[in-house]
């Protein structure tokens, strides 16, 4: 990873990159953003009224996003092979504070009980133990998930999705640019307030996709009900991103 590279490519962000030193880096590989529209009244109940809700025309979106993650690796150390890689799964939609756009997350099931126990207890973020896999099988990829952890509301997912068309970058301004390049992720921590925690990458690398889902109650298991319309689908297979701690911002 030329983490150089990727500090000097900024011209796609909305804001300036953190001004302390990033801490982390991550591989995320093979991911899937699956996003349907959902109306602000029903997430209003559902984040916590501290954050205003980001809206697109009006309209709020829910996102499910399997992946799998690779070059876990705190700064100056080498990667540990039992927190290196690991599967991920989000339920995610956005806010923004203070004028910056970011990700507020009703769940994130990994795969890896150790990399979910120091997110929670560091990031302070809902992180939530389950059995996953992802498996590339030509040109498609077979994602499964299941959560374990306890007390937890239960959750499964199992899709097949693939690429069909060439690699593109959202526009400016458009739905896909809005839905997928955010640099920060916002977490309410009981009677210390909010923090977000910056991310840094070049703009994703997106091409459409199609999906084949036998299971998904990932989003119910929030008290979100997905309406029943095919979701808008981008697949990017491999963003490299620097990590930077969480910050109190109100």
């Amino acid at each position: 990873m030329d983490t150089s590279a990727i500090l000097k490519t900024v011209e796609h962000r909305l804001w300036p990159l953190h001004d302390k030193l990033w801490v982390m880096t991550q591989i995320w590989n093979e991911l899937l953003f699956a996003h349907w529209p959902i109306d602000p009244g029903v997430l209003r109940a559902l984040v916590p009224s501290i954050l205003p809700l980001d809206m697109y025309e009006g309209q709020c979106w829910v996102g499910i996003v399997p992946f799998h993650i690779t070059y876990v690796r705190p700064r100056f150390i080498p990667p540990v092979p039992t927190l290196s890689s690991f599967v991920e799964l989000n339920v995610r939609t956005y806010v923004t504070l203070h004028g910056i756009p970011g990700v507020y997350f009703f769940s994130l099931d990994a795969s890896n009980p150790i990399a979910v126990a120091i997110a929670r207890a560091f990031f302070h973020l809902p992180y939530f133990n389950a059995v996953m896999s992802s498996e590339c099988v030509g040109d498609t990829i077979h994602s499964y998930s299941r959560r374990t952890h306890q007390g937890a509301p239960p959750s499964e997912f199992k899709a097949r999705f693939r690429p069909i068309a060439p690699i593109a970058f959202a526009q400016q301004s458009s739905l896909e640019q809005w839905l997928t390049e955010r640099y920060c992720l916002y977490t309410v921590v009981p009677g210390k307030g909010v923090y977000r925690g910056d991310i840094h990458h070049v703009p994703w690398p997106l091409q459409l996709a199609e999906i084949e889902m036998s299971k998904n109650t990932m989003a119910i298991s929030h008290d979100i009900h997905l309406p029943e319309i095919p979701p808008l689908l981008h697949y990017s297979h491999r963003q490299e991103v620097l990590i930077w701690p969480l910050k109190y911002v109100l």
